[in-house]
């Protein structure tokens, strides 16, 4: 008797980093629920090690480390349908920077040029967006589903691709896939069972220089001093010797081993999942991180710094008329930010569970008859709004950094599988470790020294 059992979404998701990773499983997730997601981690400078990503969390039933040009070959040969030990994907997630993604989109086109059903193909931001909005979103055109974590970003994508005569019908409304988990409990804090905990949530490049660095590695240690009665913790992004999305050049636990003597002993660091250690937050501090986002989801009361400025370079003025504005001398001070209602509406921060899963159902929807439609018809070629003859002076050499060339297609000398053939298949991760923590160690270590000696 013929197995009557709907089958399984059979949805890949392409990342370049930790965090994009964490984004595009679970939001593949989110949109395709029941889905059989298979992971591939792009080669490269971010490549998340093994401990990123027990961390992160998001799963996958497969997961291959792979790069460019043999990840289009691939889709190319799945496509196609003409090997079945290769099945055709269903929904295709771009989580990449976004030249990647415009150099992804580029070589899908040419790979599935002949295909008669193409994966519907999503792609989307991390988290906050505020830098590079006009150059980061025209990178990501083309894609079936461009995905808007709030009704701010869906306003600011259709303005953008509408202005410059792309359409904006594959934006979509969604929400971040990581929002949502235990709502904040100031119960036990407030009666002693337990230390107040200040979270001081760091990021890799805001700020980039040491005494800015510096400085706010202080204040946290400062605060744990004035209020002993208080836990505060450095909540790390990575290990010194990881790469995430951005790069760490001078890492915090670098700058507070160095101060080890000066640890007040309610001061600590700490790695691990976000979402585990909101848990027990009971205010976070940042600069501009997208955790502030999840904190005031789950009602925790939340400080984004000022003490280094409200400045586009920070990332902290997209919190202008949050309410969670505040420096450091405010919260040793005992200041509590109020969020302003409204602005939590605008971003889709919306303090419940199941409004949480309803910011999903418009991308459910699309997403459903985008599907209906690749089974019925398929699928239109991609066209994103970058070409040969719209952007002539920049097109080729993004895509020439990516391998490819302005028609899409791999460079004749871009390495490939089959130029490797030869090497035992230990051999090349061995390689590829060593490329890649030559490279951290540069970005970390060299690059830093120059910069000083240049300026001497």
């Amino acid at each position: 008797m013929p197995d009557s059992s709907p089958t399984k979404t059979r949805v890949a998701v392409l990342a370049d980093s930790d965090t994009r990773w964490k984004w595009g499983a679970l939001t593949a997730l989110r949109i395709a629920p029941e889905s059989a997601v298979h992971g591939y981690l792009l080669w490269g400078r971010a490549t998340p090690t093994a401990r990123q990503l027990a961390e992160v969390g998001a799963e996958a039933q497969d997961l291959t480390e792979i790069n460019a040009v043999d990840f289009l070959a691939e889709q190319g040969r799945r496509a196609s349908g003409e090997n079945p030990e290769l099945p055709p994907f269903d929904v295709l997630v771009l989580s990449c920077v976004g030249g990647t993604t415009q150099a992804m989109l580029h070589g899908l086109a040419r790979a599935w040029e002949g295909a008669e059903r193409r994966p519907v193909v999503v792609t989307g931001y991390v988290g906050v967006v505020y830098e590079k909005l006009s150059d980061g979103l025209l990178l990501r055109h083309g894609a079936d589903l461009v995905l808007a974590n709030s009704p701010y970003d869906v306003r600011r994508f259709r303005e953008i691709y509408e202005g410059v005569g792309a359409g904006g019908d594959s934006v979509t409304p969604c929400a971040l896939p990581f929002l949502g988990g235990t709502a904040h409990d100031p119960g036990p804090a407030a009666r002693g069972e337990r230390p107040t905990r200040v979270v001081f949530a760091v990021q890799p490049s805001v700020p980039e220089g040491r005494a800015e660095r510096a400085y706010l590695l202080g204040r946290a240690m400062a605060h744990a001093r004035r209020h002993p009665d208080r836990e505060v913790v450095l909540k790390l992004r990575s290990k010194p010797s990881e790469h995430t999305t951005h790069i760490e050049e001078l890492p915090y636990q670098r700058l507070a081993e160095r101060a080890k003597e000066e640890w007040p002993a309610n001061f600590s660091l700490a790695y691990g999942n976000m979402g585990e250690v909101l848990d027990t937050t009971d205010l976070l501090v940042t600069v501009s991180s997208t955790a502030a986002l999840e904190s005031l989801e789950r009602s925790i009361p939340t400080a984004v710094l000022t003490d280094l400025g409200v400045r586009e370079p920070l990332g902290n003025h997209y919190f202008i008329g949050s309410g969670c504005l505040a420096s450091w001398d405010e919260i040793d001070d005992g200041l509590i930010p109020t969020p302003d209602p409204g602005w939590l509406a605008d971003q889709g921060i919306t303090r419940g569970a199941s409004s949480v899963e309803s910011g999903f159902t418009a991308a459910r929807g699309r997403l459903a008859a985008l599907l209906d439609e690749r089974a019925r018809d398929g699928l239109p070629p991609l066209a994103p709004y970058y070409t040969a003859r719209t952007a002539p002076g920049y097109l080729p050499r993004l895509l020439a950094r990516h391998g490819l060339d302005p028609k899409g297609e791999p460079l004749a000398d871009q390495p490939s599988n089959a130029s490797e053939a030869g090497l035992r298949g230990a051999s090349k991760k061995l390689l590829r470790r060593t490329a890649r923590g030559a490279y951290r160690a540069g970005a970390q270590r060299v690059a830093p020294l120059i910069r000083r000696w240049g300026q001497l």
